[in-house]
């Protein structure tokens, strides 16, 4: 009961850090969702098409448009063109709004890594394969 009890009190924490975000920042939820994905993906230095926007959020096509249409003309982010196939588009953060994820998340993420140090690998790969399989039970695909 208690591992339960704080990964309740973990996702209220986390439901209250993106909560300030997205007033800060003047997003809707999805929004910030799609925002931490082109992170995540930048940081692994992945492209991310439209579709895999759309994928990744479960929104259609349509609603990606819209999503992307409001987050650029927010200064969000950028269409450009596939490095590799020109007919087809990436989705970019810009620099402006990386800058203010990472005001917002930076100091938080710093003391994440600071706990998770605390830990040995074995612990952690067991603490990391708890919170995947919580994912997928919660979220399953």
């Amino acid at each position: 009961m208690q591992v339960l009890q704080a990964i309740r009190a973990l996702s209220d924490a986390m439901d209250r850090m993106h909560g300030g975000m997205k007033g800060d920042m003047d997003m809707n939820a999805t929004d910030l969702a799609a925002l931490r994905m082109l992170i995540m993906r930048e940081q692994r230095e992945e492209a991310v098409r439209p579709q895999d926007l759309a994928r990744h959020l479960r929104i259609s096509t349509a609603s990606t448009t819209k999503l992307l249409d409001r987050l650029s003309g927010s200064g969000h982010v950028e269409r450009r063109p596939h490095p590799r196939d020109g007919r087809a588009q990436v989705i970019v953060l810009t620099d402006g709004s990386r800058r203010a994820f990472f005001r917002h998340f930076g100091e938080r993420l710093q003391k994440m890594r600071v706990v998770a140090d605390r830990y040995d690998d074995d612990e952690l790969a067991l603490i990391t394969r708890f919170l995947g399989e919580l994912g997928d039970v919660l979220d399953p695909q």
